[in-house]
């Protein structure tokens, strides 16, 4: 599952784990601290905010290169380019600092952070796994001449799965950073999985844009978001070549956000057939 619908709400699951974990360390540090009447409830957003700040700059820093042609593109966190471990080490050093400066914050500011972070931690680790479990979905689509195509007869490379519609903003935006890859990583298959349009206005969109995508697939019921647990659009799913999931983006994605995804995909790759080739030594 990737999304959770709140009624009309649609909220990607890492930022509901989020939340769970910022509310738990709210109410931990609320009940740590009700016998001096100290609540760290201001304290724990400043942290949360600097986390987020450092973890973006984090991000930033290491994919510096995609941001040099346009560097207004830093503020734009619609990619979810963060990285997360930095931005938790800053927050805990300044909470560290805080309970040092203020002695009768230190319990409650204490149990609240490792309270917070050990539910977040511990829930983003166990989904991650959980998501990192499931395989390629066996489900028929149809290319753009309306020929059924099978999702399993595209295994055997890392696989690289967009889903899309011409009417979604961000899908529109980040199309010409999936197309760009397309043509850059030939060891990847890059499918471009339209969710519930026709050929027609679907060609016109791609004709209008100047882009050359090549498998081009249409799922006209959204069948493969529904099983995926995905109802956000856009959704970007990256499979091993044995068809496992090993990562997975929700909203646009930038040339440094790709950039990153593309790069764990590659590591579990070469991580998979290390050690296929460890269980099977040559002789």
């Amino acid at each position: 599952m990737l999304t959770v619908n709140l009624g009309p709400l649609t909220l990607a699951v890492p930022h509901l784990l989020l939340l769970g974990g910022l509310l738990l360390a709210m109410l931990s540090g609320w009940w740590a601290g009700r016998a001096s009447a100290r609540n760290p409830e201001p304290q724990l957003f400043r942290l949360l905010l600097v986390a987020l700040l450092v973890a973006r700059l984090a991000f930033v820093a290491s994919y510096f290169e995609h941001y040099l042609g346009q560097p207004w593109k830093v503020v734009d966190i619609r990619d979810g380019g963060f990285i997360a471990w930095p931005g938790v080490i800053a927050a805990l050093l300044l909470g560290a600092w805080l309970a040092w400066r203020d002695r009768g914050l230190a319990r409650p500011l204490g149990v609240a952070l490792a309270v917070g972070v050990l539910s977040w931690g511990l829930a983003t680790l166990a989904w991650q796994a959980l998501e990192r479990g499931t395989r390629l979905p066996e489900l028929a689509l149809r290319d753009s001449r309306g020929a059924p195509v099978a999702l399993q007869d595209y295994l055997g490379k890392p696989l690289v799965i967009n889903l899309w519609a011409t009417w979604c903003p961000p899908c529109r935006r980040e199309m010409p950073v999936l197309a760009a890859a397309q043509a850059k990583e030939p060891a990847l298959t890059f499918l471009f999985v339209n969710q519930g349009e026709g050929p027609g206005e679907i060609r016109r969109f791609l004709d209008r844009g100047g882009l050359k995508l090549q498998n081009v697939l249409l799922d006209s019921d959204g069948r493969l978001g529904q099983q995926v647990g995905s109802m956000a659009l856009p959704t970007t799913l990256f499979y091993d070549a044995a068809g496992r999931q090993v990562g997975n983006h929700l909203g646009e994605l930038s040339h440094a956000s790709l950039a990153r995804a593309l790069e764990r995909l590659k590591e579990a790759e070469r991580s998979t057939t290390g050690s296929g080739a460890s269980r099977h030594p040559a002789g």
